[in-house]
């Protein structure tokens, strides 16, 4: 079977070629090889892909990157070593029969290795790198120190013969080549960042949406739960108002019931009455006169008026509706007291109770007047009317004391 590597018989690494095995040569000064059918271990990282070719380089893998699961390809990239000596080492052996047996350092691009001392790096370590991993990249001479770090000769400089120097030095692609390769990953580089936000974008535009159909469901609810509110308080302030006229009616007739039975009549069968025709109640509807409102009425009509103009403060309107009741109840408890029958229009505190819910117009329904330039609200005490001061306590206490007073 033909060899598919070299063996140091030295140390017993094993190379894939002829190059690897000058270079291991030049480094350890070994020169005792051989050819052997022994494959070249071909680790492949399943999470990054990294080829690595010895259980110490998987070991150093893992231990900088967590991956623990390798594919072995060794098989796959099995073939046969080819034993002809490249260019490059011809020349180099010419040198050293010619004589010229001089050693140097070899060229390195001194930009990556300003940069590779400026990461902490040895001088020796990072002209090694950049020798041995073709002089290429800071990225590729990092990883080759990594893989690399266990080496008993990593801090050693590296030495290669005069006429080798020249071609060591060599970049890999050309000037133009490196140019391009660089505008190519530019290029993908900003594609890949314009791709980037424009999917960021559709990210934040889906999210405005999805606020904005939240705030306009939101938006939904609290109206029709405002809705059911509201009708859910005509509904009960109608069967409030249904149970009173129901309960008045079944007070007329108990009253009538207990005439006729002091009277000594017969009480009323409930099918004796005769209904009056349709035609006959239409014209009594318009033969009747035009009732015109109370005074009580317009009370009412006034206090409903200020609670709705003010219906988002109640607290505002309740204090309103208390002072009120204060003056009118002051009156009338001390008619003859002036004090309780004139109020200062700009006083501070009648302007932060009164005023500023415009509640004068309810105290001129009780009967009081603006006097002395309208500076003063003054009740006469010839125009002291008790019945109306009830009336307005009356008013006053069922806007206080009824929850739904002024919500239709």
């Amino acid at each position: 079977m033909a060899g598919v590597s070299l063996k140091c018989g030295d140390c017993g690494a094993l190379l894939k070629s002829v190059e690897e095995a000058q270079e291991h040569a030049e480094l350890t000064s070994h020169s005792n090889f051989s050819e052997s059918t022994e494959a070249v271990l071909n680790l492949v990282c399943s999470s990054c892909g990294k080829p690595c070719r010895s259980k110490i380089e998987s070991d150093l893998h893992t231990k900088r990157t967590g991956h623990t699961e390798f594919i072995d390809k060794t098989l796959e990239a099995v073939i046969p070593i080819s034993l002809e000596v490249p260019k490059v080492a011809k020349e180099s052996e010419e040198a050293i029969a010619a004589g010229s047996t001089e050693m140097v350092v070899p060229e390195v691009d001194k930009k990556l290795l300003e940069e590779l001392e400026a990461m902490g790096f040895p001088t020796a370590r990072a002209t090694r790198a950049l020798h041995f991993s073709g002089n290429t990249s800071l990225e590729a001479a990092v990883n080759w120190v990594v893989e690399h770090e266990a080496d008993p000769d990593i801090d050693q400089m590296p030495m290669v013969p005069v006429n080798r120097h020249v071609e060591a030095s060599k970049p890999s692609l050309t000037a133009e080549e490196m140019k391009l390769k660089a505008q190519e990953l530019r290029e993908r580089a900003r594609k890949k960042k314009e791709e980037e936000e424009r999917r960021m974008e559709r990210e934040r535009e889906k999210e405005r949406i999805r606020v904005g159909k939240e705030l306009l469901e939101a938006k939904r609810i609290e109206e029709e739960n405002e809705r059911k509110r509201l009708v859910a308080l005509r509904k009960a302030e109608k069967e409030e108002e249904k149970r009173a006229r129901e309960k008045i009616r079944q007070k007329l007739e108990e009253d009538k019931a207990e005439r006729r039975r002091k009277l000594g009549l017969p009480p009323e069968e409930p099918s004796a009455a005769p209904k009056p025709s349709a035609s006959i109640v239409e014209e009594k509807k318009s033969a009747l006169p035009v009732r015109p409102a109370t005074k009580a009425e317009h009370m009412r009509e006034c206090l409903r008026s200020l609670k709705q103009n003010h219906k988002d403060d109640d607290a505002k309107v309740k204090r309103a509706f208390q002072t009120l009741l204060t003056y009118i109840g002051n009156v009338a408890r001390n008619p003859d007291e002036e004090k309780f029958r004139k109020i200062r229009l700009n006083n501070q505190t009648f302007q932060d109770r009164v005023g500023s819910v415009k509640g004068v117009e309810f105290l001129e329904l009780c009967g009081f007047e603006k006097v002395e330039g309208e500076e003063f609200l003054f009740l006469s005490r010839n125009k002291v009317d008790m019945q109306v001061l009830n009336s307005a306590g009356s008013e006053l206490n069922s806007a206080i004391n009824n929850p739904f007073f002024g919500v239709l």
